[in-house]
Order: C-alpha cells, then sequence, then structure tokens
C-alpha cells in the first residue's frame, strides 16, 4: 500500500459522515439505516438543521479509495474454488463466506493462501471462532497470591495430628491452691483489769477500794411497793344521736 493510498484512507476516516433515517428513535421497528425522505412536509427533506444532513456532493470518500478496505485491500466474498479465478492478489482481498461448511473451508482457505491471497477471516481448521473470556482481574490476582504464598514441596513439614477436644477436655480442672497457714503468734498471758489498777493505785498511794459483784440492798420503807401490773384504761364510748320514730335526727 502506497503513501498515497494510506493518505487518501485517512482522509475518508476523518469526515466519518453517518446518516441516519428519520424518526428512527420514534419508532421500534424503524431502524437507523438510511431511507430518503419522500413526505411533502417532512422536516429533513426540507433540510432542517435539527433534523439531520443529507447526503449530497462533498461527503463522499475520494474515488480512488471508495469500497476499499483499511487494509489496503478492495474486499471479495467468496464461496468456491471457482470464485477465485480472474482475482489480483495484489489488489484484493478475500472473505469466505459464513455458510461455507469446515470441510470447504479448509481447502479453499489453503488454497487461497498457497496463491497469495490475503484472507479476512482466517480460521485455524477444525477450530470454530468463539469469543474470547473475559477474566476478572482481582479474582485472578487474588489467586495468584494463594498459588505463590503456598510453600514449597521440599519445605514441607510433617503435619502433626491433631486430636479432637472432648467434652473432658474442654473442662480445664481447677488448680486448688494451697492455702498458705497463717504464722502462729505467741501468745502471752493478759493481765487482768484488775492488777493494772492495783499496780496504779500503788504507784500513787491511793488504795483504790476493791469491787464486788453484790449490789447494795436498798433500805425497806412502810409504802407499799405500787403494783407493776397496771389495770387498763376503757375505751371511751361513741356518742349516739338520738333517733325519732320516723329516723329522722333531731336538731340539736
Amino acid at each position: 500500500m502506497t503513501t498515497e493510498i494510506k493518505r487518501l484512507i485517512q482522509v475518508r476516516a476523518d469526515k466519518g459522515a453517518v446518516f441516519k433515517r428519520d424518526g428512527f428513535g420514534k419508532k421500534r421497528q424503524l431502524s437507523d439505516s438510511w431511507r430518503k425522505p419522500r413526505g411533502q412536509h417532512n422536516k429533513q427533506r426540507e433540510q432542517k438543521k435539527a433534523k439531520g444532513a443529507l447526503p449530497k456532493p462533498g461527503f463522499g470518500s475520494p474515488i480512488a479509495v471508495r469500497g476499499m478496505h483499511p487494509s489496503g485491500f478492495f474486499e471479495v466474498l467468496i464461496s468456491s474454488l471457482k470464485e477465485l479465478e480472474g482475482i489480483d492478489p495484489k489488489t484484493h482481498a478475500i472473505r469466505i463466506g459464513a455458510t461455507v461448511g469446515d470441510r470447504n473451508r479448509i481447502g479453499l482457505q489453503e488454497k487461497a493462501l498457497g496463491e497469495g491471497f490475503k484472507v479476512l477471516n482466517v480460521r485455524a481448521a477444525g477450530i470454530k471462532e468463539t469469543k474470547p473470556k473475559k477474566i476478572d482481574a482481582e479474582r485472578f490476582s487474588a489467586d495468584q497470591k494463594k498459588k505463590d504464598e503456598k510453600p514449597s514441596s521440599k519445605s514441607k513439614v510433617p503435619a502433626v495430628p491433631v486430636k479432637k477436644d472432648t467434652k473432658k477436655s474442654k473442662e480445664t480442672p481447677k488448680v486448688e491452691e494451697k492455702k498458705k497457714s497463717p504464722a502462729k503468734k505467741v501468745t502471752t498471758p493478759s493481765k487482768s483489769k484488775s492488777e493494772k489498777a492495783e499496780k496504779t493505785s500503788e504507784k500513787s498511794g491511793i488504795k483504790t477500794p476493791e469491787k464486788t459483784d453484790k449490789k447494795p440492798a436498798k433500805p425497806k420503807t412502810g409504802t407499799p411497793a405500787k403494783s407493776t401490773e397496771s389495770k387498763p384504761k376503757a375505751a371511751p364510748k361513741p356518742k349516739t344521736s338520738k333517733k325519732t320514730g320516723s329516723g329522722v335526727k333531731k336538731n340539736e
């Protein structure tokens, strides 16, 4: 592909004119593929700005690259070996039809590549095109970290079998702490209060009378002792109002 063709293809891409059918967004059954507006009062036919542009001279691509594939070849659709005849491999590229079976496709593809044609939809023999699965980047990175964290086979340590904890093992026996016996105190004979009082009196030279447990008897008098038992006082009687024969109280 020459530099001039490359430049013209770039000019075509920069223009990028797209024309859409009038009213394609109003009704679901209408596609955006171009249809010429023919209505008497159609605003797009009258070239109103808001309704979109009409195809007219100036929007077209350069004539040299019109209908050309971006690779720089003119595309040709083929479904049999006979259609390969009369095609120039320098200016034309081949696209194998989708209706061609795998068995015929293998032979057609091999012959086209052998003659030097560029095949736009090359497929590996016996393998159908499948869309690549999307890989979750976060999940992939997490799995990779787990693999890296695994220890090598050389540095493996034999695992120690762990016995299951039974009910008895859960209840750990309480260790009884030995109670420390308190140190025995040397008891000294305590002196009585009377002995202390005698010593204090001896020092001061005053004799203190000895306390006796017997109480002095009270002198008897001629008056008789009052009886300890007192009679309970009688409760006062409630005042009663006089009633007449008719049951009405008299005015006092």
